[in-house]
């Protein structure tokens, strides 16, 4: 039986997701050991570090973040991306953007240059508490995502009454 190593990374930063520069390497897992417990979780950190290196050769998408008294709106452009392929979800305080862009050929040709070669989209932002999770709403029109993200009923302006004494 053959013993392969893979390599995991220590945690990536948002902040850094689409660059092209390799990873920390904390260690090497031996992949296909005679113990069952073993070999899972060594499939389990190997399936880690597929997803890692999956954040990591990610295309970060331009966003336009635009505040206003009732909440913030952002604009992301995902050219080439359909409905179906888009996962927006909120974890914890995290708003992450995933998505896979469909370059369809036409059927027999090839691409002779391709600039875009990377077809997953990937952007993380964290959410101030400010923002009402729970309202936040979503459309895709002609490859660009617009994401409404409220403000929670006591981070919103409001006037106050004075009365006359």
């Amino acid at each position: 039986m053959s013993t392969q190593a893979v390599q995991t990374s220590t945690s990536v930063n948002p902040a850094v997701v689409g660059t092209m520069t390799p990873a920390a390497v904390e260690g090497t897992v031996p992949v296909g050991t005679q113990n069952p417990a073993a070999a899972s979780a060594s499939a389990a950190r190997a399936r880690t570090a597929s997803s890692r290196q999956r954040e990591d050769l990610a295309l970060v998408p331009p966003v336009d973040v635009i505040e206003d008294p009732q909440g913030i709106t952002l604009y992301a452009d995902l050219p080439g991306v359909p409905r179906e392929l888009l996962n927006l979800r909120v974890d914890g305080d995290q708003l992450i953007i995933e998505a896979d862009m469909r370059l369809d050929m036409p059927e027999g040709l090839r691409a002779g240059h391709a600039e875009v070669t990377r077809q997953h989209y990937r952007r993380v932002f964290t959410l101030s508490k400010e923002l009402d999770a729970e309202q936040i709403s979503a459309e895709l029109t002609h490859g660009v995502l617009q994401v409404r993200l409220p403000k929670a009923a006591h981070a919103q302006p409001r006037k106050i009454q004075v009365a006359l004494g």
